[in-house]
Formats: structure tokens, sequence, C-alpha cells
């Protein structure tokens, strides 16, 4: 390889914003003799990686940082104790770093790459070979560059406490890159999906997706008494997906079954203490309330075999931005213009 510098993406600091961004050259990272040096193809964003600038990210960081922990490329150089990969290997980033399997540490939930460690959003980086892992066979790098938080995330939510069941009702909140993993999972595994979102142009295209069922919270605001009338005799939800916030933790609620899980993993909705649910709903619900902080890289591999198994494919928004766009992405994610997965190709 004869380059020694490429283009990445810098965040400075949580004081400014999207003007914290910045892009420019920098040195091709050497690889240590258990990393790889990976050539990104593609990566995607999440709302994590749009408030980390803006200073509302609750989990740890160090900054200066590259951002993004989406990425997906091509394995260019290995370091001599490397065994699990080879050259010209696709291969795509895990989450946290040192999470390997099993539940999460403090060691684990302090090695998130675009936040601690250097994330995606440049054209080369080197990673611990357990830092990463085999990309689908059946998709593009586009598509696998989706995988690494709200995949799995998603998957953590339906299959990490107790996993998901054919023929139990599983509700996705909205149509981010979470929700829409969760309701192509659900379906693969023979579940019912009830999703609610805020338009009809979405809803068409969630049922599309296979969404049984689709509720626009915009003229049902209560729609988590409508969420349980739609479930066989009224039980309620087996799996909610949570990604609102206060507001629409109570509706969830309303419609979780009796030893259901809600999922959170997300607050796109706000946080507001005055309308936040009492912790002893949980009790009087007969249900559990977990926080999930995305997945290991055993959980990794399993998704990864049932996305080839299924043939799932990811939802990227139509919308594809480069490298040198990227704080345009940012703009454009955070008017929640997207559907699906927001994705940078980089050459």
């Amino acid at each position: 390889m004869g380059a020694t510098s490429q283009k990445q993406w810098t965040v400075l600091n949580k004081d400014n914003d999207f003007d914290g961004l910045t892009f420019g050259d920098a040195p091709i990272p050497k690889v240590g003799e258990n990393e790889v040096l990976v050539k990104f193809h593609a990566a995607s964003l999440n709302f994590r990686d749009l408030i980390i600038p803006k200073g509302q990210y609750p989990f740890a960081l160090n900054f200066p940082v590259v951002p993004g922990s989406d990425g997906a490329g091509e394995v260019v150089e290995t370091g001599s104790k490397v065994t699990q990969f080879k050259k010209g290997d696709k291969v795509v980033t895990l989450f946290n770093q040192q999470h390997q399997y099993g539940p999460i540490d403090g060691r684990g939930a302090s090695s998130g790459l675009g936040g601690v460690i250097d994330g995606t959003l440049r054209q080369y980086g080197a990673f611990n070979e357990n830092g990463l892992v085999k990309s689908p066979q059946n998709l593009n790098h586009l598509e696998a560059s989706t995988l690494s938080c709200a995949a799995l995330t998603s998957w953590n939510a339906l299959y990490g406490l107790k996993p998901l069941q054919p023929g139990q009702t599983v509700l996705v909140q909205g149509t981010g890159g979470v929700s829409i993993f969760a309701l192509q999972f659900a379906k693969a595994a023979g579940a019912r999906v009830i999703a609610t979102t805020s338009s009809e142009e979405k809803a068409k295209k969630l049922k599309e997706l296979g969404a049984d069922h689709v509720i626009n919270y915009k003229t049902e605001p209560n729609w988590g008494d409508v969420a349980r009338k739609l479930t066989p005799d009224s039980v309620g939800v087996d799996h909610i997906i949570e990604v609102g916030g206060s507001g629409t933790l109570n509706e969830s609620f309303k419609c979780i079954k009796f030893e259901g899980v809600i999922s959170i993993i997300g607050f796109v909705g706000g946080v507001d203490p005055k309308s936040m649910p009492n912790v002893l709903d949980t009790l009087s619900h007969i249900c559990t309330v977990r926080g999930i902080y995305v997945g290991s890289k055993a959980m990794m591999n399993d998704m990864v075999q049932a996305i080839e198994a299924n043939n799932i494919h990811p939802v990227v928004d139509e919308k594809v931005f480069t490298l040198e766009q990227t704080r345009e992405a940012y703009e454009y994610m955070w008017g929640r213009n997207h559907f699906g997965k927001l994705a940078i190709k980089i050459e």
C-alpha cells in the first residue's frame, strides 16, 4: 500500500455542535501485531453521532475523536499474530470493541467506537481483530455498514434477555434504524409486528416491509390502548422497542403484556421528568424494562448468520452522502428526513 495519509473527520469537543466537526488529512494508522487495517468503503450514522458534538451523550467520551461507530470495508493488512482475518476479507466494525460475549461490563461500555476510540468516518482504520466481524455474504458494503449499532441493538432487544418466539407480538416505534431492523428480524422469526409512525407515507413503507398493523401516533395519541387491542385476546405486546423517551414510555406501559419486555434504546422524543413513568409501573404492569447498550461480538456473529439465512437486506435511505458531505449528512439526519439508515459512501 503506497499511500501514507488519508482523509478523516474529527469531533473536537462537545461544545460547538456540528461546527465542532473538522475534515482534514491524517496519517494512515500502523497495525500492531494483533491488529487489522481496514480500508473503509461505507459508514452509517446513528442518533448517537449527532448528540456527541451537541454535548447530550451520556456515556464515556474522549476528545478529539474520529466519529462514527458503523463501518464496512475490506482488510488490507494484518498484524503478525492475527488469526481471525486475512487480506481481502470483508468486515464490519463492532460498536463496543471490548464487549466480546456475555453481559456488558464497565470495560466493554467504555470502548465505544466514535466516542472513546477513533471510529469509522475516515478512509482507513486499524482495529484489534476482536473488534471486527465478517460481513454477511449477502450484503454490499453500504448495507453492511448499517449493522454495528442499530441492527445489533435491535437483535439484543429481541434475543438478549427473553428470546423472541414465533407467534409473539413486537411493537416498534418510528422508522429509525433500530425499529426497522427489529421489524425485519421479528418478521423473519415468525412474529407479528405493530409499528407506530407519524405519516401515511411512512405507514405505507412499514406495511411494505411486513408490519401487520401500523398506528399513526399523531392521530392516535393514546396508541398504547390501540396496540393492546390489536393483540390476540388483547393480552398485550411481548416485546417493545422503546425509542421515544418519557412520553412514549407511558404508552408502552399501556400495551405491554404481563412478563413482557420493554427495551429502552433511545430518547429521541426527549426526557421530561414530569411525565416520566414511576419505577413502580414495572410492578403494576408485571413487566421488565431493560436498557440496551448495543451488544457483544458473539451476538453480532449470531445476527450475521440470521441475516444470511433469511437474506435480510437493511433499509438504507435513498439519499447517500460522500465522506466529504458528512456534515450535511448530520444536518439531514437531525432534521429527521431519513427512512431507515443513513449511509455514507467512502472512496
